[in-house]
């Protein structure tokens, strides 16, 4: 069989000794070295360009379902439990806990539930509603296990590592939250962060209402591409009078981006996460979906009470 090896950059490393164990059962086997973002960024143009069998895809579990033979390959990380030890003074004002992590740890995750239980808490694991697929994992895309309790709970526990999944569910939840990272040996509520990306928001809003020109970006990943999104808003915003170009791309490129300077904002459809990570990275304001609407109807707002 022909496969095609696709490896997000933390496992990379690994890519050859798969490979090998791949050939040693007889087949024909390729490495992606392309970038790869998650499960929403498939190699499948790669694997139909190479006229493979079959892609395998390590390190995430299912995210959608595509017409091609796909075999998801999670890949478990058995963290340092014993950060758990460290955490529970700072919760002690807590009695019902919101418990999250990712895909790598969810095999840890009843042995954290239990901790916490034994240590006096009540222990919530969420349900996922969009492209997560088990209980208490939540996705840079996707925090449906943590807002589905957000009202049920008293806190947040995730456990894992980086910033990147945690910072998402928070933003969506209102209840304290607290980051439990064994690699890093950090335990800290990040809180904070909420009123530093709500002033981010406003700011970029602000600015986007005086803009004339609008860039709607597309992503051709095939897990983030949504061009109903983009049409529709493109009708929108000419419908207010200013003009409005669909922007294609696979991988975004913020330089790029920067060099269409008849764009006074753009617009996001592709990860929801780049409207709230890479606002800085380009000279104009990056808008997701919700805040474009919003700065709609505050211009239509203006136009009214002129």
């Amino acid at each position: 069989m022909k496969i095609l090896l696709q490896f997000p950059e933390g496992l990379k490393e690994k890519a050859l000794a798969y490979a090998k164990e791949e050939e040693a059962k007889g087949n024909e086997v390729f490495i992606s070295a392309s970038p790869t973002f998650g499960a929403c960024d498939l190699a499948l143009e790669e694997a139909k360009m190479i006229k493979v069998d079959k892609l395998v895809h390590f390190g995430h579990a299912e995210f959608h379902k595509v017409d091609f033979n796909v075999e998801y390959r999670e890949f478990e990380v058995d963290a340092d439990l014993g950060i758990l030890d460290d955490s529970v003074e700072v919760l002690k004002d807590y009695k019902k806990i919101g418990l999250v992590t990712t895909i790598q740890h969810i095999h840890q995750l009843q042995y954290v539930k239990e901790f916490y239980e034994k240590n006096g808490k009540e222990v919530i694991v969420g349900r996922p509603y969009g492209f997560a697929k088990k209980p208490g994992q939540i996705l840079g895309c996707d925090i449906g296990s943590a807002a589905r309790i957000d009202k049920e709970v008293d806190a947040f526990v995730y456990f894992g590592g980086g910033m990147f999944h945690p910072l998402g569910a928070l933003l969506n939840t209102k209840k304290p939250f607290l980051v439990v990272e064994p690699f890093t040996r950090k335990v800290e509520f990040i809180d904070r962060y909420r009123e530093i990306y709500r002033k981010r928001r406003n700011g970029k809003i602000a600015v986007a209402l005086s803009a004339k020109n609008f860039g709607i970006v597309v992503s051709t990943k095939n897990g983030q591409h949504n061009m109903n999104l983009a049409k529709l808003l493109k009708k929108k915003i000419e419908a207010n009078g200013l003009n409005a170009a669909i922007l294609t791309a696979n991988t975004i490129n913020f330089e790029s981006l920067d060099n269409m300077r008849e764009f006074d904002a753009f617009v996001n459809t592709a990860c929801p996460r780049i409207a709230i990570d890479d606002i800085d990275r380009t000279r104009k304001p990056m808008l997701s979906a919700n805040e474009v609407n919003e700065v709609l109807d505050m211009l239509s707002e203006q136009i009214v009470s002129k």
